[in-house]
């Protein structure tokens, strides 16, 4: 059974991503810029117009800045990652770049994660769960 404290940090440790009638979860890590994002998200839901780069990724601004946890780091597919404090990137096929790890999609291989975000630009949607 869980009880209200394991349901609530189970709950603060996950977003949504809704791509068209596809929605992807999150498990998040634990930084700043990860506390300033589910705190905006209390707020409303956050929808990002991306666009595709370098054929690996999809990128848009968040519209407003986040704390900055940079590090040099080797993201896959399915990390999310917070670029310049102020862009969200979703990753579906490999990159080593200095930025901020937010969290990682479960359950998608880099294929059918590039299918469901499909060719050029794509709008979702970041919400609690």
């Amino acid at each position: 059974m869980v009880d209200d404290t394991e349901k609530n940090e189970e709950e603060t440790n996950s977003l949504n991503i809704a791509v068209g009638d596809t929605v992807l979860s999150v498990t998040l890590v634990d930084n700043s810029s990860v506390d300033a994002l589910m705190e905006a998200l209390a707020e409303a839901p956050i929808t990002i117009n991306m666009r595709d780069y370098g054929n690996m990724e999809k990128v848009g601004s968040l519209g407003r800045d986040f704390p900055r946890n940079d590090e040099s780091i080797n993201a896959g597919p399915g990390d999310v990652i917070l670029y310049q404090g102020s862009n969200l990137v979703i990753y579906y096929a490999p990159n080593s770049w200095s930025f901020t790890r937010l969290g990682k999609i479960e359950n998608i291989t880099g294929e059918a994660l590039k299918t469901v975000l499909g060719e050029g630009n794509v709008t979702v949607t970041l919400s609690l769960p």
